[in-house]
Parts: structure tokens; C-alpha cells; sequence
């Protein structure tokens, strides 16, 4: 593989997580000299994994004026929730409706797998593991995996990925402390095998609403909130926000996300 090839596959991985994990503010202003002394790399490594970010919807490009995160918005947030509750519902409908033994156990081992990631870094438990991502998303993509429209599941996973940026941003300002999300997964994973369709659906809808509420009361959606210039860290940030929880709720926070979740082997012992 070229060498050019392998630094901009490195910036992009680098720049993706820092701006899943919130080290980099939505909105905030993505100066090439700045990057390439952070990353330690070159301009042209820098602007291949911008444009590759760009592709993904995590930085815009501005005529004249470079790249930055894309800023995010209460509006924007909202309309994409009260689109992921139509579709994703939608699309759990037809997959209890169709979904056969197989799609069960794979259900069961997709949960399984969940509850035994680590939520959170042990380098710093605001940010979310790369492993979690991965088993998060594959849960709740074979949540849907039985529906029997293919565009319907495409437009759920895009939608899902659209979201990523605000789910992550949440648990950097550290606004669902008190959160069951493991809790959360296992009632899911039960109402669909019990194939309950309103319950299953009303936890799907509630998991969706649960990150648009905490980030909509947070109030910092981008790099100028309360006055959070692209000069000021996002650990600056991230610790105002999350002032309001002591070292007690901290700790059930990790409880929850790690040791606390559901025993092993609840979620398959659920359903039919």
C-alpha cells in the first residue's frame, strides 16, 4: 500500500475518533497547521482524511474557509430523532412480524456480545469504546435485520450512523450519568422475542428520545455554546457539563456501563 494511502487511512481514524469522542467540538474550525502539528502528519494525508470525513456528514467543507466539525442543532437533532422513531419502529414492526428462530439466536448473540464489551476507555471513561460502537450498532441492526424491506433497513442503518456524532457528544458531556442503557438493551431484546410488538416498539422509541432529551438539555451543541470558543479544549466543556454529578454518581455511571449490566444469560432466557 502506498505510503501517502497509510497516513490518510491513519488522520482519518485519528480524526474520526476525536470527533465521535468529542476532543473535537462540533463547529469548531479545523486549521491545517494546527492538525498536521496534532497528528503529526502532512497536509495532503490531512485533506484526503478530511474529504473522506466530509463523505460521512462529521465535517463540512466552506468555500474560502476550509473544513470544521459539523455543527449540530437542536432543530436538526430533533428532525433527525422523530425520523429514526418512524422508520426504526416501522421497520421492528415487520421484523416481528417475519422474523423466523434464526434471526432469534442471532439476536441473542448480538446482545450477548453487548452486554460483554466494555462501555467505556479505561483511558478516559467519557469516551466510548470503538468495540461498544460496533457491538451497539450490530444489536440493533439485527433488531431489524428480519424486516422484509430492504430500503427501509438501508434508511434506518443511515440514519442510525447520522445520529452517532450527537450519541457520542452526549456521553462527553456526560448528561446520561444515571442511565441504564444496558437495562435498556435487555427489555428490548425481550419485548422482540416475545415478539410484543407496542412494547417493543414504545423501547425502541424511548432508546431513541433518551440522547435527543440529554443533549437538548445540556444546551452545548457546538464549539461557540455558552461561550466555548474553538480555542477552548473540549475537556473544558465536557467537565462544565458534567459539574452537576459527584464522585458517587460517577461511579454508578461505570457500575452501570460495565460490572452492573444485566446478569449473563437474561436477555436469552426472554421471549417465546
Amino acid at each position: 500500500m502506498p505510503r501517502s494511502t497509510t497516513r490518510g487511512e491513519t488522520a482519518f481514524l485519528d480524526l474520526r475518533r476525536d470527533i465521535l469522542s468529542g476532543s473535537l467540538l462540533p463547529g469548531q474550525r479545523l486549521q491545517f497547521s494546527e492538525l498536521s502539528a496534532r497528528y503529526t502528519t502532512s497536509v495532503g494525508a490531512l485533506r484526503e482524511a478530511l474529504s473522506r470525513l466530509a463523505e460521512q456528514g462529521l465535517v463540512i467543507s466552506e468555500p474560502q474557509q476550509g473544513f470544521r466539525v459539523v455543527p449540530v442543532s437542536p432543530d436538526d437533532l430533533r428532525d433527525l430523532t422523530a425520523a429514526r422513531v418512524e422508520i426504526e419502529t416501522m421497520a421492528l414492526r415487520r421484523a416481528l412480524a417475519a422474523g423466523d428462530l434464526a434471526w432469534e439466536a442471532r439476536l441473542v448473540a448480538a446482545h450477548h456480545i453487548l452486554y460483554g464489551t466494555a462501555q467505556l476507555s479505561d483511558e478516559d471513561e467519557r469516551r466510548v469504546t470503538e468495540e461498544w460502537t460496533a457491538a451497539h450498532r450490530r444489536f440493533h441492526e439485527v433488531l431489524l435485520e428480519a424486516c422484509d424491506i430492504r430500503r427501509l433497513r438501508e434508511i434506518a442503518a443511515s440514519l442510525r450512523d447520522a445520529a452517532e456524532l450527537y450519541r457520542r457528544w452526549s456521553r462527553y458531556l456526560r448528561t446520561e450519568q444515571d442511565r441504564d442503557i444496558a437495562g435498556e438493551h435487555e427489555a428490548m431484546l425481550r419485548a422482540a422475542l416475545a415478539r410484543d410488538v407496542e412494547r417493543a416498539t414504545a423501547l425502541l422509541t424511548q432508546h431513541i428520545e433518551y440522547t435527543t432529551n440529554a443533549v437538548l438539555t445540556a444546551g452545548k451543541l457546538s464549539a461557540d455554546a455558552d461561550g466555548a470558543g474553538p480555542e477552548q479544549s473540549a475537556e473544558t466543556v465536557g467537565d462544565g457539563a458534567g459539574a452537576r454529578a459527584d464522585g458517587r454518581s460517577e461511579r454508578r455511571a461505570r457500575g452501570s456501563a460495565a460490572a452492573g449490566r444485566p446478569r449473563r444469560g437474561s436477555g436469552a432466557t426472554g421471549g417465546r
